[in-house]
């Protein structure tokens, strides 16, 4: 079956997304940064669509105002990472979905935790593949790359862009945020339930030791094999993890455990 590339409209915002795949939903966000698209996806280590649209009902979608991507829609210099949330529930809205889960390359670390802290009750559980974080050893790195990777084509692209407006959106989701995963504090974090896997990396828009203070930190966290990415067979084993992490999360096996656990506990409560 191939995949289904429509737009959605909807509050001034055109959503570019596509699906493929039956079953429970799996939400993708793409990694590059501000230019994430769905099409990156083929320069991933692996790409979720072909890889898991056998099992599940695969959805991505390209970040909004990305260049060369499809998603288009306001500058909103006061929402920052909150815009691309709305965008993403917007979209699982559109097609009739309450639970899902969602897995995210890159920047879509911490867009995963903003959709958490905004809508936890509808993600099942979180895969974030080598997220991005903050690291003091670069701690510009994410406004420069932006100013340098994204902002001309943005207002070439916009004319109604400026910029300024381009720079202060930047420094509102980088710079006035530089700390952490820029989302959400530690707290959040440690008193999060919600199932997660992190494959970590370690390159200065990936930092390793970020990664890994959030894996210690989430209740209900996973670590894959590290490093990951260096040949074929490791992403082999890396998919092959993520595979059982999502089979343990998807909504029909969690019924099941939930209801395995009341027959343990009715067991006990007879032998009581």
């Amino acid at each position: 079956m191939g995949a289904i590339m429509p737009i959605i409209k909807k509050n001034g915002v055109e959503i570019y997304y596509e699906e493929a795949g039956t079953g429970f939903p799996l939400l993708v966000l793409p990694g590059g940064g501000l230019n994430a698209t769905v099409a990156g996806l083929k320069n991933h280590a692996f790409n979720p669509i072909s890889e898991f649209s056998n099992k599940y009902r695969v959805i991505a979608l390209d970040l909004r105002n990305a260049n060369d991507g499809k998603t288009i829609g306001p500058l909103e210099i006061d929402k920052t990472w909150d815009s691309f949330t709305e965008d993403q529930l917007t979209l699982m809205d559109y097609l009739g979905i309450e639970k899902f889960m969602v897995l995210g390359f890159c920047i879509g670390g911490p867009l995963i935790w903003n959709l958490l802290r905004k809508a936890k009750h509808r993600v099942t559980c979180a895969t974030l593949v080598h997220p991005s974080g903050f690291t003091s050893s670069h701690p510009d790195i994410y406004f420069q790359n932006n100013i340098s990777g994204w902002i001309p084509n943005l207002i070439q692209n916009n004319p109604k862009i400026t910029l300024d407006m381009a720079t202060r959106f930047l420094n509102n989701m980088y710079t006035k945020r530089a700390d952490f995963v820029f989302t959400v504090d530690r707290d959040f974090v440690r008193n999060c339930e919600t199932p997660i896997l992190i494959l970590p990396d370690d390159i200065p828009a990936h930092p390793y030791a970020t990664a890994m203070e959030t894996a210690l930190l989430a209740p209900n966290s996973q670590v894959s094999l590290y490093p990951w990415k260096e040949n074929d067979r490791k992403i082999e084993l890396a998919l092959r993890h993520i595979s059982v992490f999502l089979s343990s999360y998807s909504q029909s096996n969690s019924i099941k455990r939930r209801d395995n656990n009341k027959t343990s506990n009715n067991s006990l409560t007879s032998q009581n």
